[in-house]
């Protein structure tokens, strides 16, 4: 428990600090959005390219591991589906409000994960989460698509659209890029190496303030029983999911850990701006993502001491 505390310590301290330096000194919006996109397309898929491309792959379950979050992901989402006529006669929640509860009960915190995996797990522990991005990005942006369009849009889909739109995603082909590099690892210059290396290496921690730069902290005032709920469905029964399939599917150790890791991260904040978007209720998700952002930081401990 005291390791998995001391690995953490550092990722929550690094959201605080994103969030303080967006109240005190770098305030002005086109400042983090230029950060953002410097992260999303360089920065974080060098990363990516670089810990998959060096990863020894063959020792472990790669398949397994992302096969094991894609299941724990279609069962909560299919859980969510089946609780929307509870949750629309007793909270009376909406068609909007419960797409904010469906995407914050499903997608996951990509730079939370991978920072925590690597604190913990190395090399490995990157790899293997980032290969599980693979099979999780994917399925999370249509599901969530879909959802919206279902119970808070009045007009039609362009799925073509949407499916351009994922086929873009510049995480996807990094991780494709560094799985294909992989077997010729040893055959490319150092150089190349130490120049990727470079980009990627701050990319975490970038990522992770502006996580903390994304919090409204003046939302954990106003609790209401639909964030709550949601907060139980995320950080408590998705890692319970995702560590029962692991154990059917035979995974222990630090493979298990990963996936435990990557079910236990809060929702990602790209929710709040498909939310805004496309018709779902925004000021419910940015309420969401800090509460549960908060609470991880007491839950993630727990639930990875259960598995280390």
């Amino acid at each position: 428990m005291i390791a998995v505390v001391a690995a953490l310590l550092p990722v929550f301290l690094l959201i605080v600090t994103g969030f303080l330096l967006r109240r005190f000194l770098i305030g002005e919006d086109a400042h983090w959005v230029g950060l953002e996109r410097l992260l999303y397309y360089v920065m974080f898929p060098a990363l990516l390219v670089e810990s998959l491309s060096r990863a020894d792959l063959a020792k472990v379950p790669v398949l397994a591991v992302g096969g094991t979050l894609l299941a724990a992901v279609l069962l909560m989402a299919a859980l969510c589906l089946a609780l929307r006529p509870l949750l629309a006669r007793y909270l009376h929640a909406d068609g909007a409000t419960f797409t904010s509860l469906f995407q914050g009960a499903t997608r996951w915190q990509t730079f939370v994960a991978l920072a925590v995996a690597g604190n913990l797990y190395g090399d490995l522990g990157l790899a293997l989460s980032s290969v599980a991005m693979v099979a999780m990005i994917p399925v999370l942006n249509a599901m969530s698509v879909w959802v919206l369009v279902r119970y808070a849009s009045t007009g039609r889909p362009d799925w073509r659209a949407v499916m351009l739109t994922i086929a873009r995603n510049p995480f996807i082909w990094a991780c494709f890029i560094g799985l294909a590099l992989n077997p010729a690892s040893g055959w490319i210059p150092q150089p190349a190496h130490a120049f990727v290396d470079a980009l990627g290496r701050s990319s975490l921690a970038l990522g992770l303030l502006i996580v903390g730069a994304g919090l409204r902290i003046d939302e954990l005032i106003r609790p209401n029983a639909v964030m709550a709920v949601t907060c139980v469905l995320k950080l408590v029964l998705m890692p319970a999911m995702a560590i029962g399939i692991g154990h059917i599917c035979g995974l222990g150790g630090i493979n298990l850990a990963v996936v435990a890791c990557c079910a236990s991260v809060p929702a990602s904040s790209n929710s709040y701006v498909l939310a805004r978007q496309m018709g779902g209720n925004a000021a419910l998700m940015a309420q969401i993502l800090t509460f549960e952002t908060a609470l991880a930081a007491v839950t993630m401990p727990v639930v990875l001491s259960l598995v280390s």
